[in-house]
């Protein structure tokens, strides 16, 4: 799975990488993003990019409670067009969600050691989301999301056995495209990225509390460090 991710680029460089043409989200630069918060997503509407903010648990519109979007915070990209949730959202409630990073934890003779993982160059990325929007008891629409994923390249193996769906910049622009609703085309585009173009490296265990927002959860730090 992916539970936690991190995008800490500056509002102009997400704005670039993703051609935004409007920004309806208080942006500032995350270090910790974890389920239930509220996430930079990009839409494609009417020909523009939209920068907004929904929240990271898919909540479907059939949905009684909110709670359901902690058990749907991913979506496997080899069972999307089998589960009712997701089947439905494919062919036009696809978004990016942007990152420069996401985390793993790797069991350890001491306990869990996590690891963050980037591109090699260590650019901004978006991963293949799917939103949904819900209304409600009390009438208010909420507009909610999961990220997909797939099996572990070679690199994530050593650690996890899911990694998020991070999309190249011309794979990204075919899934945004609302005018692709092909569904055995866009799943094609759900591959694991290359593992000779991605690195990692160990980090705190501070991550594991989503009260610790600082800069200092991305420092490398030696193996076995608490």
């Amino acid at each position: 799975m992916c539970g936690r991710f991190t995008l800490v680029a500056d509002a102009d460089a997400v704005a670039d990488e993703f051609g935004i043409d409007e920004i309806q989200y208080n942006y500032d630069p995350r270090y910790n993003v974890a389920p239930a918060q509220t996430i930079a997503v990009v839409t494609q509407q009417d020909g523009q990019r939209v920068l907004s903010g929904f929240r990271w648990g898919l909540v479907p519109r059939w949905a009684k409670d909110v709670k359901i979007g902690y058990k749907m915070i991913n979506a496997r990209a080899e069972t999307l067009d089998e589960k009712p949730s997701y089947r439905g959202l494919l062919a036009g409630n696809r978004i990016l969600i942007p990152a420069d990073g996401f985390y793993e934890w790797k069991q350890e003779e001491d306990g869990k050691q996590p690891y963050r993982f980037q591109l090699r160059d260590k650019s901004i990325y978006g991963y293949a989301g799917l939103y949904d929007v819900w209304k409600s008891p009390e009438g208010e629409w909420m507009h909610s999301c999961t990220i997909i994923t797939t099996q572990p390249n070679g690199l994530v193996k050593q650690v996890h056995d899911r990694m998020p769906v991070i999309l190249k910049r011309e794979t990204a622009e075919a899934w945004l495209d609302p005018a692709n609703r092909e569904v055995p085309e866009l799943l094609e585009l759900l591959k694991p990225y290359p593992a000779e173009e991605m690195l990692s490296y160990p980090v705190s265990r501070a991550i594991g509390n989503v009260k610790n927002i600082d800069p200092s959860l991305i420092a490398e730090v030696p193996l076995n460090s608490k």
